[in-house]
């Protein structure tokens, strides 16, 4: 294989956490990639830090925001910036197992798939295991995604000649999953690989810990970026709680 992937990181403040980033990309087995880091005015050390690894490692890059936008915003950049055959996100605190490339883009040539996610794990803000795994779907599709989301971010990998530079839809949370769902309206399916090959850092303060604000969220997608009707939306919201907010805990 000799495509080059570019790893799409926002990173706000992520002083704590981002040598751990950065590492769990250059520990890759895979080594054909660029890492584009998207600094979102950050107020600590976090910059200071990157520069440090562009100056060792030319794969890597520095992009610097001239106001704070949030991660939707930081991910248009990379990818507008990216030159990969296929691109890949990573946020600035979570980590990616050795093998994450050199497994996925495989498993993705050899199936001729556009677009891939796989099975990950949640650590703590220490990065200690949570002992909770998210496993993926072998294949989901619109509807799928939108009654039970399996895509974790950190493990998608889309190829860039089928699909295109696809912008991130410019809302504050769950721009992720608005942007599964503006895929999988042209493509049919996202497969999935069921191996464990990312972790996912949970805060106690973050948007996936608080499940009210998750709902909300939600709520807002379905009726108003989706336009779906409002019993429908009901449905999907119940649907979705149950899965996602009561019975997997």
């Amino acid at each position: 294989m000799s495509k080059l992937v570019s790893v799409i990181m926002p990173m706000y403040n992520a002083e704590k956490y981002i040598k751990e980033s950065i590492k769990s990309v250059l520990n890759q087995t895979y080594e054909i990639w660029e890492l584009l880091i998207i600094d979102d005015v950050s107020t600590d050390n976090s910059v200071e830090i990157v520069e440090e690894y562009v100056e060792r490692d030319s794969r890597i890059k520095l992009f610097r925001l001239d106001e704070n936008s949030g991660p939707a915003v930081a991910r248009n950049v990379g990818i507008k910036n990216s030159i990969g055959d296929f691109i890949s996100f990573l946020d600035s605190d979570d980590l990616w197992h050795a093998e994450k490339l050199e497994i996925q883009l495989r498993f993705m040539i050899d199936n001729n798939y556009s677009i891939t996610c796989t099975d990950y794990e949640q650590i703590d803000e220490e990065g200690q295991s949570r002992n909770k795994i998210i496993k993926t779907k072998i294949k989901a599709d619109y509807d799928m995604v939108l009654k039970y989301n399996p895509i974790g971010n950190l493990t998608v990998m889309y190829n860039v000649d089928k699909l295109g530079k696809i912008k991130i839809p410019n809302i504050k949370k769950r721009n992720d999953y608005l942007l599964w769902l503006t895929i999988l309206k042209k493509e049919k399916y996202i497969y999935g690989i069921n191996q464990v090959l990312a972790s996912y850092r949970v805060h106690p303060n973050s948007i996936s810990s608080n499940k009210f604000e998750l709902v909300k969220y939600h709520w807002h997608i379905y009726r108003k970026i989706e336009n779906i009707s409002f019993i429908k939306s009901l449905y999907l919201i119940f649907l979705w709680g149950f899965i996602k907010v009561f019975r997997i805990k």
